[in-house]
């Protein structure tokens, strides 16, 4: 058998083409589209650059490098690849016939340093005074869903928040790959795992769901909802397991609930869709969205209640807290921008103060000197 730091060397010299971006800091993805086309993203921005690969066998000897550290196969029959690297860095690749114009990879790669509350306000992703009130929210144990397009931060707001749970709570976290980083005393990291190449041995995320249920936790996250274990969260959402937070892509928060509504669907529970809307709708306490602006940067851009599913009218009645305002572009190209209360007073107030978490009516006026946060890059 290899020993890991030999196989782990060996890796990063088939990867050789693209290890100057695995050792910078300052790009969170490294796109490959065939071994002559080579894009980075650094600071929300893409940019092409002159790496290369030899050639495609080169290429595809690198992925297949990969495929034996990760223990996962990849070839013509199963072409899609999901593993990480060393660094912990997420890697996607496709090979043909799935990909015909050559083998496509894509890598996730995570901040070393763990992204706090108090960095992203000094990133300007988000203002103090709404720092304190997802802070009062995490607390209170709402059940939290974490929305946003791809690479817009989700995960890093959910490892944010996290630093809100109070330490004497036993979290259970479940994940497809592991990503999320929570700097508790008490966590469970579990992790699914496909099936291997005879098709037997796969444990799902719906699998892992069940058997924490068991587990006496005192609150489950799930890093990211992707088909029917939506249903599950729900139902846990629904009968006293409070405090759950999950993520999910979706670009409003109207759509967020749609979305987690349809992947409900697709577990093998035949549940009326009626009586699925009314536990989406009881289950959700806030709907948390975050996105990749236009210049790069990304921003929250809603905080929003979840009230309860209006039979009668066939929707979903949400009231926005924190919603983001747009007011152009400066000179430098970066978005002017401000995250502003609506004056709305969210309906769980008296639910916070059952956990000793109190907040007043003035807490979602906008605080002075809150304007100020556009054009920050």
């Amino acid at each position: 058998m290899i020993p890991q730091p030999l196989f782990e060397q060996t890796l990063r010299q088939f990867l050789a083409p693209i290890t100057p971006f695995l050792d910078d800091a300052t790009v969170s993805e490294v796109m490959i589209n065939g071994p002559a086309q080579i894009y980075i993203e650094r600071r929300g921005r893409l940019e092409l650059t002159d790496a290369r690969f030899a050639n495609q066998d080169a290429l595809l000897a690198a992925l297949r490098n990969l495929s034996q550290y990760v223990g996962k196969p990849l070839s013509e029959e199963r072409p899609i690849l999901e593993g990480r690297l060393p660094d912990g860095s997420r890697v996607e690749a496709l090979m043909p016939p799935v990909a015909p114009d050559g083998p496509s990879v894509a890598i996730r790669r995570f901040s070393r340093e763990t992204l706090t509350v108090q960095k992203l306000v000094e990133l300007g992703a988000l203002p103090a005074f709404a720092a304190q009130l997802l802070e009062a929210f995490v607390r209170g144990k709402l059940n939290v869903l974490i929305a946003g397009g791809t690479g817009s931060g989700k995960t890093s707001m959910l490892n944010a928040l996290s630093s809100f749970i109070p330490d004497g709570e036993r979290v259970v976290v479940i994940e497809d790959s592991r990503e999320i980083q929570f700097q508790k005393p008490h966590v469970v990291q579990l992790e699914a795992r496909p099936a291997q190449p005879n098709g037997r041995g796969a444990v799902s995320i719906r699998d892992l769901f069940r058997a924490t249920l068991r587990m006496r936790p005192d609150r489950v996250v799930v890093g990211e909802l992707r088909g029917g274990e939506a249903l599950d969260i729900v139902q846990a959402m629904t009968s006293g397991h409070g405090g759950c937070m999950c993520t999910l892509h979706a670009s409003y928060p109207k759509d967020s609930l749609t979305r987690l509504e349809t992947m409900a669907m697709m577990s093998d529970v035949e549940l009326p869709l009626a009586a699925l809307r009314n536990q989406v709708g009881s289950g959700v306490d806030l709907v948390v969205v975050v996105a990749r602006l236009a210049d790069g940067s990304r921003k929250l851009t809603h905080v929003t209640e979840v009230l309860d599913f209006d039979l009668e009218h066939q929707r979903y009645r949400l009231q926005d807290l924190l919603v983001r305002r747009y007011a152009g572009s400066d000179e430098r190209g970066h978005l002017q921008s401000e995250l502003v209360p609506t004056g709305v007073v969210p309906s769980f107030l008296p639910r916070l103060a059952q956990h000793g978490v109190e907040l007043s009516d003035s807490a979602f006026r906008a605080p002075s000197g809150a304007a100020g946060e556009a054009g920050e890059p």
